[in-house]
């Protein structure tokens, strides 16, 4: 997987527009230093095994959800939607490398789909799936970010903010269940 680096130093942004921006405003910047992690870590996990991979997703995913809450809200500059970089193959190696890694863990119940009250059995779902989702929207955010001119920084910060209260926020708590369950699991064994 050929994989942008995005390398991403905050005190740079602070100091390049007026504090009234919402693309560089304080919790913006807190959000994509997160986001850039949380990325790095997704694309990077070739050592992990489940254990460390575990560790890791139950301490950045509040943290991530934390930052995308308090993101500013701002007004769409233009229709124009932001650009995607998130190819089919990207999501496919991180969903993949996620479920390898998960193993029979990987599937849980989803309480919050919205099929489920029509539903006669339990509704599963996927960690490696759902954390691909969260991924996708986020890589796309933050490669827009990169770029660095601001009315695309702005409208793909206002895309990730939407999308996070309507899509990827669900995921990523629902996620945290399953992840906090097998974590602290007494009887799980190391793997």
């Amino acid at each position: 997987m050929s994989v942008y680096v995005f390398r991403f130093n905050p005190i740079t942004f602070l100091h390049m527009e007026s504090e009234s921006s919402i693309i560089y405003d304080r919790n913006t910047i807190e959000f994509v230093t997160v986001a850039v992690q949380f990325c790095e870590f997704l694309e990077n996990m070739t050592g992990e095994n489940q254990k460390e991979l575990i560790d890791k997703l139950t301490k950045i995913i509040p943290l991530l959800y934390l930052k995308a809450s308090m993101l500013p809200a701002g007004d769409f500059l233009s229709d124009e939607e932001p650009e995607t970089f998130v190819s089919e193959y990207d999501y496919e190696y991180i969903r993949m490398h996620l479920a390898e890694l998960f193993g029979a863990n990987d599937d849980y119940l989803d309480v919050f789909s919205p099929d489920m009250p029509y539903s006669d059995t339990p509704i599963t779902a996927n960690m490696s799936e759902d954390l691909a989702d969260v991924y996708q929207d986020i890589k796309n955010f933050i490669s827009v970010y990169a770029i660095g001119f601001d009315e695309t920084m702005h409208s793909a910060l206002l895309v990730c903010k939407e999308n996070f209260e309507t899509f990827w926020g669900q995921k990523a708590v629902n996620v945290l269940r399953p992840l906090h369950a097998i974590k602290y699991d007494k009887n799980q064994e190391d793997t």
